[in-house]
């Protein structure tokens, strides 16, 4: 009959596992506290960090603020009146513009301008010869009526712009510009048409986070008109420019730092969401036999030298994989496996904690009852009623060696107990 050495091995080397374990009253290997789960905060759309207003350890709660993003203010560049908005929030801006023109319009306080050219002014070089910027006056070329003044914008050629600043005018008609204040011919640097002015267009680029003015709103030059990011938000579901937390629990890492640039839909922190905390301890090869999923054991935290403070756990999971073998000594080698133990932490409870973890004696476990249990089985028994005990009860036959439950031999009847053989001459008289 052939034998099998490995298997034979084998067998020998779980009974010495078996055995040892039987020997043992506990176990206790060590660990730390660590993270059941983790929860990654994700970059709605990307920017520049404006502020980061958590570190890595504390605790922070569901929709605190992580990261503050930057965003691009548009400002208005003129005084005027809001005619138009056709973005909103969520809105990418170079979308918008592209429908419309603009993401908004501002009408400004001049509304007219007028397209003029030196070809009608007086015949002289300095009336030939206009600036930029100049004050001009003007006058309608039918009868004079219609007068006001204007700046010239714009210069090409011979033809210029000028933006009418004050008077009233008929669009289309005829407008002569001089030089001064008066409508002297030999003043006249030119004629053109009164038009209506075309309202500013306002655009952005990114994503529209929020507005400042709404249609119809007055604005001065420097006011702030909305606001945008860098991207797309989902869905154009705008966000905000805060990145929060998702969960309530502790922050682990973040990813981020003041000025920097975040990438849409990168990692920003990550979190240890609330009452994810558990025990990893390592326990050796050589009594791993003695650990079942679901066994009870204590937990001893070492953060209080003073005071020993314990708590209960149960085992939830014994990985199936060996760590990495470390030298023990020369020639020899430790190898462990991580136990995985589910226990409910208070708020002394810390992350990274070391943490001494004791198997309990199932057998000592049993055989103890507890203490409240065993106070009220003690209570029941004391409070018991027992029998009391008549001479009627007796049976017949009645053996007076053979005392029946309730008998009290210090509280006896007259005439009981009766002689052996039969009842005495007191009891039968």
């Amino acid at each position: 009959m052939k034998f099998n050495t490995r298997l034979v091995f084998s067998l020998l080397l779980a009974a010495l596992l078996l055995a040892s374990c039987a020997l043992a009253e506990t176990v206790t290997f060590t660990g730390t506290v660590a993270a059941g789960a983790t929860h990654e905060v994700y970059a709605p759309i990307g920017g520049t960090v404006d502020a980061v207003e958590a570190v890595a350890g504390q605790r922070v709660a569901e929709n605190d603020v992580l990261v503050r993003l930057s965003t691009t203010k548009v400002y208005a560049e003129e005084d005027g009146t809001v005619t138009g908005v056709f973005g909103q929030p969520g809105d990418n801006a170079e979308t918008v513009a592209s429908k419309y023109g603009a993401v908004m319009y501002i009408e400004g306080e001049s509304v007219y301008s007028i397209a003029a050219s030196t070809d009608n002014a007086y015949n002289s070089t300095a009336t030939k010869f206009v600036h930029v910027g100049e004050t001009v006056y003007l006058s309608c070329y039918s009868d004079g009526k219609h007068t006001g003044s204007g700046v010239i914008t714009a210069i090409e050629g011979t033809d210029y712009t000028v933006r009418v600043t004050s008077g009233e005018f008929l669009i289309g008609e005829t407008v002569n510009v001089y030089r001064g204040e008066s409508a002297v011919s030999t003043r006249r640097i030119g004629r053109g048409t009164l038009n209506r002015t075309s309202p500013t267009a306002v655009t952005g680029s990114g994503s529209i986070v929020s507005f400042a003015v709404s249609a119809g709103d007055a604005v001065q030059r420097g006011d702030l008109l909305f606001e945008t990011l860098d991207g797309s938000f989902d869905g154009l579901y705008m966000s905000g420019s805060d990145i929060t937390a998702g969960v309530t629990g502790v922050v682990s890492q973040i990813d981020a730092q003041q000025g920097s640039k975040i990438e849409k839909d990168s990692v920003v922190a990550v979190l240890y969401p609330e009452n994810s905390m558990r025990v990893e301890a390592q326990i050796e090869e050589a009594n791993l036999a003695c650990v079942h999923v679901g066994d009870p054991v204590s937990i001893e935290l070492v953060w209080n030298q003073d005071e020993e403070v314990t708590y209960d756990g149960t085992i939830s999971m014994i990985s199936a994989i060996a760590d990495s073998a470390d030298t023990a000594a020369e020639g020899e080698s430790s190898v462990t496996y991580t136990v995985y133990i589910d226990f409910t932490p208070d708020e002394n409870t810390r992350y990274g904690m070391s943490a001494v973890v004791t198997t309990l004696d199932r057998e000592a476990e049993d055989s103890i009852e507890a203490p409240e249990e065993a106070e009220q089985e003690q209570e029941a028994e004391e409070t018991e009623e027992k029998p009391e005990f008549r001479p009627d009860d007796l049976p017949e036959g009645f053996d007076p060696d053979k005392l029946p439950e309730g008998f009290d031999p210090d509280n006896m009847p007259e005439g009981f107990p009766p002689a052996k053989g039969g009842v005495t001459d007191e009891a039968e008289g």
